[in-house]
């Protein structure tokens, strides 16, 4: 499967299924389409292709350099770079026999937030259930409960959520304490995370964070405007004044790594790039924002009427980054962060997050979900920490949620990258988790086009 495409002056052309990614000349993108369907026919003969070529196409390039063309073409293709066969669609059949071990939790330590956001999925906090907050021995047996199903995995990531979790952090400093102390004797080492609004970030909570968090998500939607519109109190009162300060020390008492600030895209701010270059003037080099995920009745979703407008938005937004970083004030935006000589094992590329399998959620009253998303729909209520998992169908279910179980993904060039997108997100909107966000899916194709876009421009620089 060939993807090409032109974007910022690079011809880039992707092979799908080895994962090369090659920037050519006018000629040999012009080529490529035309010798394809001739290789997948069988035909390898360079004469009988350029014969071919010469016969069906009007080209306006001198029939020698068409020639040297198409035996640059099947070069890479000989090398296994171009037209490569999909060699994973079996491998998923063992992929789905493998066995299944636990490997992060999210603790929803927070059933309860301080500000009232429009487009929170958690209802300020509550998970369309009560408010609660959970207590260490809940916490203790849900940490208990991973590394007893973690099996021979070493590593084990846990992100304090919310709600705010701040508004409990008695029971996550608790909890972490607990965490180191089982390390040793457990063989495992724990990867904490933090996700957090900031009104009730100070300089204690601050120093501890960036002892034990290894990462910490900072909520902040970019423009005072946009921020304060979409994030604020209960009373109404903007919240941007009150973190800004905050973040801004947090980010550089960590030496700008280790950190996201984390907004969100809406109908009401489809110029998102100016959120995010207004993120990097405050000072921030580690940016995620990304698009809202609403239903068509809500007044800041985001409409296919509003994608080209935020298409175009990603390319301005690569274009800038590309001249900052020229300038020495590069920052990283997360959905732009692509590895093309490693990136994720093939069992992530096919499945993505892990949800309902190696990742779960857990209430503060132990119930174990699929993940944050799902939270409050008893249909994926899967167990709890002192049972452990009673619906083993739900996560067979997700088990089998892969890249080659949905028709959409199949044919995309974007699918060993987003690995099928967003299980919740196919449920929301489709009512199963083998279906794919129409809306998200083309943002995603773009960001994806955008971030090998970097990557040539990178390669250039340095002469590559």
């Amino acid at each position: 499967m060939i993807h090409q495409y032109k974007s910022n002056g690079y011809n880039i052309v992707m092979d799908v299924n080895s994962g090369s990614v090659h920037v050519v000349d006018d000629i040999v993108y012009d080529m490529i389409p035309l010798v394809e369907p001739l290789v997948n026919e069988g035909i390898r003969d360079a004469d009988t292709i350029r014969a071919a070529v010469l016969h069906l196409a009007h080209l306006p390039y001198p029939e020698e350099e068409i020639g040297e063309a198409v035996d640059e073409v099947l070069a890479l293709e000989r090398g296994g770079q171009l037209f490569a066969p999909d060699i994973y669609e079996d491998y998923i059949f063992d992929f789905k026999n493998r066995k299944t071990v636990v490997k992060a939790l999210c603790l929803h330590i927070a059933h309860d937030c301080n500000l009232a956001c429009r487009y929170c999925f958690a209802g300020e906090g509550e998970y369309h259930g009560r408010r609660a907050l959970m207590s260490f021995e809940v916490g203790k047996k849900a940490l208990d409960f991973l590394v007893e199903n973690s099996g021979n995995r070493v590593n084990l990531e846990v992100d304090f959520f919310g709600g705010e979790p701040l508004m409990n952090w008695d029971v996550v400093r608790r909890l972490v304490e607990y965490g180191r102390s089982i390390e040793g004797p457990r063989n495992k080492k724990f990867r904490f995370t933090l996700t957090t609004n900031g009104v009730l970030l100070n300089d204690e909570i601050l120093q501890f964070a960036n002892r034990e968090m290894a990462n910490l998500v900072l909520s902040i939607d970019g423009r005072k405007e946009v921020h304060d519109r979409m994030r604020p109190f209960r009373g109404g009162q903007g919240s941007y004044d009150r973190i800004v300060p905050m973040f801004q020390k947090a980010a550089e008492s960590r030496g700008q790594m280790n950190y996201y600030v984390r907004g969100t895209i809406t109908h009401y701010n489809l110029d998102f790039a100016e959120d995010v270059l207004h993120l990097a003037d405050l000072g921030f080099r580690q940016i995620s924002v990304e698009p809202v995920v609403a239903q068509p009745e809500d007044d800041y979703a985001i409409t296919e009427d509003d994608i080209p407008r935020l298409l175009a938005e990603y390319d301005r937004l690569a274009a800038e980054m590309i001249r900052r970083k020229k300038e020495g004030r590069a920052f990283h935006f997360f959905h732009f962060m692509i590895d093309l000589q490693g990136g994720p094992c093939v069992a992530k590329r096919l499945s993505g997050c892990g949800s309902g399998t190696e990742y779960l959620a857990v209430t503060p009253w132990g119930d174990l979900y699929p993940c944050h998303q799902f939270v409050g729909n008893e249909k994926f209520l899967m167990g709890n920490v002192d049972t452990g998992i009673v619906r083993e169908d739900i996560r067979d279910e997700f088990k089998c949620c892969n890249v080659y179980a949905k028709d959409k993904c199949k044919k995309c060039f974007a699918k060993f990258y987003c690995s099928g997108g967003c299980a919740a997100n196919s449920y929301n909107f489709h009512g199963n988790i083998n279906d794919a966000y129409d809306v998200g899916c083309e943002l995603q194709r773009k960001r994806i086009e955008c971030a090998i876009m970097l990557k040539a421009a990178e390669a250039e620089t340095d002469g590559e």
